[in-house]
């Protein structure tokens, strides 16, 4: 075998069925080719970090590592937003790059720098394929990537080490994940005991896999408490589940919550995913975790590392109820709906806008959700049944994630209709990708909040009381530029026209893109009650 053999052969035994990317003329023509021959289709993409983005949400969505496809210098360069995404959001991510060979690094300029030392502060391996044994190299770089916390490993491949021969028998052994601490979990299990009031914390973790969120669904009924997610972790404890309160970000809006608890425990929340500012609970935490990471801003009393679901089922084992009443948690519940609500004016609010799109869409629609303002709305409002039912960039907060996220989402379950709520600034840089789900015949459906500017940072602007500069993008007619690329646009500039617009998106093959005029004037008072 090659080792270009070896790598398409390690993908395929993951479970790997596309690649994302923009070839250039080298080695990465020849991966395209390779992986068609094992089923592996390829996805054009128009721009690296759109492409990168995609196979980040391919791993979210299908549990199997994303692979994205780029030529050397500028598109390993273009990628480098997605792979620091992909970093962050603690995705397993394969970057595959077009290499310089041995030859070519004593003489050459043209497009030419160290490729690895790029990408180096953001991934957790790197291979060239040079090795003697090229199947442990891959093997070995893969379970790294899924290992956590899971992240980007690189590979680098120039033609003359791609298409060599090698032995193909020898194999890494996949590493044994560690069983959660026996004195850990009984010393957890003691916090748990002596607790009135515990409250449940998901983060990223906990919707890592089935069974994680199914064992924190158990242990929430049977302590019946209250429990909380990150963006990431939304669906983990179901919108409809009575348990469910709300987000928690680490702003001021889950506070009067998570204050009244006196044990508070963690369960797989990454510190990438809180806004940056102190921790202000007094209440002990435990803190159940895949693998050590610094929590900076915290000493729990105990730390409970292992595989998440396992842990979380440990502290089932004996539990009791609360003292927690359905009524406050419920309480609780709806004083946070109700502080996020709308006071701007316009002929149609953000809030209408996710709750309209959920109906018409149904309950097995997915959304993604961008950077911006709107994505206050977005992500309280938008009801997950399940991890993953919606996507989100958190640990980077990546404008231009909203689009490729859902053509990804959709092209890996087809029957399932996807929402990508977008602001105008984050579809901008990413509006050629419009052409890719086209092409794709991607069922999606792209809900443009357009209120020409940069909401999130205009309102941070305004709380600073600063002249208003640098935020004001104008007025674009996304729905016209939509079927300019290929896509059905639609305009709605009420609730009524909106609900119509929806409907034919949904009704048609392949995706649509809804330009909706909406006013920013309520944005700060959101941001304020959700930060703080």
């Amino acid at each position: 075998m090659t080792p270009l053999d070896a790598l398409i052969d390690g993908l395929a035994r993951r479970g790997v069925r596309r690649i994302f990317g923009i070839p250039g003329g080298e080695t990465s023509l020849d991966v395209i080719a390779a992986a068609a021959a094992r089923d592996i289709a390829f996805v054009l993409a128009r721009h690296e970090t759109a492409a990168t983005v995609m196979a980040l949400a391919t791993a979210e969505v299908t549990g199997v590592p994303g692979v994205v496809l780029t030529t050397r210098g500028p598109g390993l360069a273009n990628a480098v937003n997605g792979v620091a995404c992909a970093a962050l959001e603690r995705a397993p991510l394969c970057v595959v790059s077009d290499g310089f060979s041995d030859a070519h690094r004593g003489f050459v300029t043209h497009q030419f720098f160290d490729q690895r030392a790029l990408l180096a502060p953001l991934t957790k391996g790197y291979s060239r394929l040079d090795g003697d044994d090229v199947v442990a190299e891959v093997e070995t770089l893969l379970d790294r990537a899924a290992a956590a916390p899971a992240g980007v490993v690189h590979f680098d491949l120039a033609g003359e080490a791609t298409h060599r021969l090698v032995a193909g028998s020898s194999r890494a052994a996949s590493e044994t994940p560690a069983e959660p601490d026996a004195g850990a979990v009984d010393r957890v299990r003691a916090r748990l005991a002596g607790a009135r009031r515990p409250l449940v914390l998901c983060g990223l973790e906990s919707a890592s896999e089935p069974a994680a969120a199914a064992a924190v669904r158990e242990l929430v009924r049977t302590l019946g408490c209250p429990a909380l997610v990150t963006y990431k972790a939304k669906g983990v404890v179901a919108d409809d589940d009575p348990a469910y309160v709300g987000l928690f970000t680490g702003g001021s809006l889950e506070a009067p919550c998570v204050g009244e608890a006196d044990l508070i425990v963690l369960v797989g929340l990454d510190p990438v995913e809180l806004i940056p500012q102190p921790w202000r609970y007094g209440a002990p935490v435990v803190d159940l975790a895949a693998a050590a990471r610094p929590l900076h801003y915290l000493e729990p009393a105990v730390t409970l590392l292992g595989p998440v679901a396992e842990s979380v089922a440990a502290l089932g084992e004996g539990a009791r109820a609360s003292g927690w009443t359905a009524a406050a948690i419920a309480d609780h519940r709806g004083r946070m709906r109700d502080r996020l609500g709308w006071t701007g004016k316009g002929s149609i609010s953000p809030l209408d806008i996710v709750a309209i799109a959920q109906e018409e869409a149904g309950p097995r629609a997915r959304c993604t959700v961008d950077a911006g303002a709107h994505m206050f709305a977005a992500t309280a409002l938008w009801r997950a049944a399940a991890p993953r039912d919606l996507l989100i960039s958190n640990g980077l907060s990546t404008m231009g994630f909203a689009l490729p996220a859902a053509i990804a989402a959709a092209l890996a379950e087809p029957d399932r209709p996807v929402v990508a709520f977008t602001g105008d600034g984050g579809l901008a840089m990413c509006l050629g990708e419009l052409a890719t789900a086209a092409q794709a015949n991607a069922r999606v459906v792209v809900v443009v909040f357009n209120d020409a500017s940069l909401s999130l940072i205009d309102i941070k602007q305004q709380q600073r009381q600063m002249a208003r500069d640098g935020v004001a993008l104008g007025r674009a007619d996304y729905a016209a530029a939509a079927q300019a690329l290929g896509v059905r646009g639609f305009h709605a500039a009420d609730a009524g026209s909106y609900r119509e617009a929806l409907g034919d998106a949904l009704a048609g093959a392949g995706p649509a893109l809804i330009d909706v005029a909406v006013a920013p004037d309520g944005y700060l008072a959101q941001m304020l009650a959700l930060r703080g």
